[in-house]
């Protein structure tokens, strides 16, 4: 019988803390001013509402680039997807559940390389991680197909192992996701080269139409379930501008005609509690483009709907 302390889930038997990691580099984009979205959010206490959730949060150090300015991007996020990871798999370990909070989305393969090598040092090598990604974008260019050769346009193509080895290699050689274990959820901006690459692998992409015309609620369900189907846990990256902008404009990539908040947090309150559910994380936010820092409020209720206990019904 396997080891209850490493069965999938287990951390969530006993109350948890949230541990925000804010990765404070634009390095992957093209316009950096994502870089201090996180300590703009932790200066506006904008997720002090986890602290009524039943169980408690703290902010890490945010996570800086040790470089100066002049280094070629590759090795500054190489370096920063490096101490990412180690401190999410860090956190998973001491049973804290961690929130990541970018900075540009290549930290994204930090986190999900982190969350990867936790699953593979207790559940097992076999074990296999989901991934829900809700983006206007689909991420996953490699160096050979990017128009503009931003890294943030190549994370998801990185943890499926196509892309610059000094990134797909982050915390172990090898694929850090399965294809079938991968959703990509709103996208609606895309090129179709990369559009190609997640079509042959045999990704399963729900693009912006089929949300309208299914609903958030009967997509994100139907992603759990399949993202679930034959992984130890699974976690959900947001990349802001996945919301429409006339809700979200705080982003360094907006598209039009895309998710709102209601119906976002509606469908992710649904997933609150969920102990299969091992990290989530939030990028790309410009605090300079937003406006009434409604995109703040954004990153707020989003976290509040799946972070938060569900109340038992009286």
């Amino acid at each position: 019988m396997t080891d209850a302390l490493h069965e999938p889930g287990y951390l969530h038997m006993l109350p948890r803390k949230t541990a925000v990691v804010g990765v404070a580099s634009g390095y992957g984009a093209g316009d950096r001013e994502c870089q201090d979205g996180p300590e703009v959010l932790r200066t506006m206490e904008i997720l002090r509402d986890l602290e009524n959730c039943g169980g408690s949060f703290h902010w890490d150090d945010i996570i800086h680039p040790l470089f100066s300015s002049g280094v070629e991007p590759l090795l500054v996020v190489r370096d920063v997807a490096r101490r990412v990871a180690q401190a999410v798999a860090g956190h998973l370990a001491a049973g804290d559940f961690p929130l990541v909070i970018g900075g540009d989305h290549s930290c994204a393969i930090g986190t999900w390389s982190g969350v990867h090598a936790h699953l593979q040092s207790t559940v097992g090598a076999d074990a296999r991680l989901g991934l829900i990604w809700v983006d206007a974008h689909m991420d996953s260019h490699t160096p050979r197909t990017s128009p503009s050769h931003n890294l943030h346009g190549m994370p998801l193509a990185c943890l499926l192992g196509r892309g610059e080895p000094q990134l797909t290699e982050i915390g172990g050689v090898g694929p850090k996701l399965h294809p079938e274990d991968v959703c990509l959820i709103g996208v609606r901006s895309f090129e179709w080269s990369e559009a190609a690459l997640l079509r042959t692998l045999g990704v399963r992409v729900y693009f912006m139409d089929e949300v309208h015309r299914r609903g958030m609620d009967a997509v994100l369900e139907e992603a759990r379930q399949h993202v679930g189907a034959a992984t130890a846990g699974y976690g959900i990256s947001i990349d802001l501008d996945a919301f429409d902008p006339r809700e979200a404009a705080g982003v360094g990539t907006p598209a039009a005609d895309g998710l709102t908040r209601d119906e976002v947090t509606r469908a992710f309150g649904a997933l609150s509690g969920d102990p299969h559910l091992l990290a989530l994380e939030i990028v790309e936010y410009n605090p300079y483009k937003d406006l009434h820092f409604a995109t703040a409020a954004v990153v707020r209720d989003v976290c509040s709907a799946l972070l938060c206990q569900p109340h038992a019904a009286p």
